[in-house]
């Protein structure tokens, strides 16, 4: 059957863009779009906004549908794209950052690694593994595109847990070189680059301009400047929720001090946000070095600060988007509408992927997720080969696969040993509390989550 189901469909921001793009692909006009939402209204939302889009940018030929029981939203679809969130910013952040703070971790974001992200895989990965099996039985072929964080341990699941080809997507590769560059003010034409590692861990490995190595200019840029804002406040209109510093940038003293700092010691510029990667190690938020937040400008409580403007900012965004009968689309960049126009006409298409690694970075694990160039078209989705990450950089990889692989276990043994070694094992968490701690802020946390982790009881 033509059709993609998309599951978190009450996403409504993120539907528009990705399912609006598919609508605009000429292979993609005439398939089903089913939408599934746990929340019956943010679904009747999102299914008002694109039937809108349907009629005004594609003549009305495709089909949308909207569906409470997931099963039948699935049954007989080619492509799933999963955008869920299990816990939502209240109770589930709060409590993801709340009850660490108690015991002086303090996180940024907390949803990739550290014991926000561990959390938030917990309970999210029984979630995707009754998506699987509802898939393996009702659309066993469709082609699985996760956007959903974490995103390295909840594709691990699904690969190691189902049979259900399960691919991961995610913005920060795309967006990585170009960004870099508008901050350094640098021009990015005739630019080719090489990027992998893990997801919100990979590494810009190469990059040339005109055949030549442009990391040299790169350094030289980042140490002495000038360094821009990358983006403006136009830009951003749509998006309040990010960082935006009002105050001039300088060599010390801009938002990417963390990453900048990261490509001085290692060598390699870093995919992911400086917000980000600085929770990732354990070098930048320390509680007997409070100077560190301030030299880095190191933004706390980050991901709850967004989660707050982003609800306020729908109130008003809401109105513009469903109740607009005029409301129009152009595609934009996300991966999605090309990987599927790919796939559709065999015509090839270039992305970064979220995939088991099984040899590709010969030097990290073969049964960890690793983020590495694919290409979609007439044979599916094939990763590409990298070889060996230079040492330095699989060791920081290595730094947080463990405890992913860790988590992946807790979640599918159901073992509550593998939440403390996880949590052991983070590099943030284990620079700032004792094994004592960690063991007494877990149990805590699972009290806390209460019916999100009942099988940890």
């Amino acid at each position: 059957m033509d059709k993609i189901t998309f599951l978190g469909a009450g996403s409504t921001v993120f539907a528009k863009n990705v399912l609006g793009d598919c609508m605009m692909t000429e292979p993609l006009r005439e398939f089903e779009y089913a939408l599934y939402d746990i929340d019956p209204e943010r679904l009747e939302e999102s299914y008002l906004m694109l039937s809108n889009i349907n009629k005004n940018s594609n003549g009305q030929k495709a089909r949308i549908v909207k569906y409470r029981d997931r099963r039948e939203a699935l049954r007989g679809a080619r492509y799933v794209i999963n955008a869920i969130q299990v816990g939502g910013y209240e109770p589930c952040t709060v409590t993801d950052f709340e009850i660490p703070k108690k015991y002086g971790l303090r996180q940024t974001i907390g949803d990739t690694v550290g014991i926000g992200g561990i959390f938030r895989a917990l309970r999210t990965i029984p979630v995707m593994l009754d998506f699987a099996e509802d898939m393996e039985e009702v659309c066993p072929d469709a082609l699985f595109l996760n956007y959903t964080n974490p995103m390295a341990m909840l594709t691990m699941a699904m690969l190691r847990a189902s049979s259900i080809r399960t691919v991961g997507i995610c913005h920060s590769v795309q967006v990585c070189v170009p960004q870099l560059l508008y901050r350094l003010g640098l021009p990015q034409d005739h630019v080719k680059y090489r990027i992998a590692g893990i997801n919100h861990m990979a590494w810009l490995l190469e990059i040339t301009r005109n055949g030549e190595d442009y990391y040299p200019e790169i350094k030289r840029r980042a140490k002495e400047g000038p360094v821009y804002k990358p983006y403006t406040k136009e830009m951003l209109k749509d998006y309040p929720q990010l960082l935006y510093p009002d105050y001039e940038f300088t060599p010390e003293k801009h938002d990417d001090l963390v990453r900048f700092e990261i490509m001085k010691q290692f060598g390699c510029y870093v995919t992911e946000s400086s917000e980000h990667n600085a929770e990732f190690m354990s070098y930048f938020i320390r509680k007997n070095h409070p100077e560190l937040i301030e030299k880095y400008q190191i933004p706390l409580d980050e991901y709850p600060r967004r989660c707050r403007i982003q609800i306020e900012h729908w109130k008003q965004l809401k109105n513009q988007l469903v109740g607009n009968e005029k409301l129009t689309h152009t595609r934009t960049h996300e991966y999605p509408s090309y990987i599927l126009e790919a796939l559709e006409t065999g015509k090839p298409f270039t992305f970064a992927g979220n995939v088991m690694n099984d040899g590709l970075i010969e030097n990290l694990p073969k049964d960890c997720c690793v983020e590495v160039t694919c290409v979609a078209g007439q044979g599916g989705i094939q990763p590409c080969h990298v070889g060996n990450l230079p040492h330095q950089l699989a060791a920081l990889n290595m730094s947080n696969i463990g405890m992913q692989q860790l988590t992946v276990d807790a979640a599918l043994t159901r073992s509550r040993e593998c939440i403390y070694q996880a949590a052991m094992l983070d590099p943030h968490t284990a620079a700032e509390l004792t094994m004592d701690e960690i063991r007494s802020m877990v149990d805590e946390l699972i009290e806390a989550h209460g019916s999100w982790l009942p099988e940890f009881k």
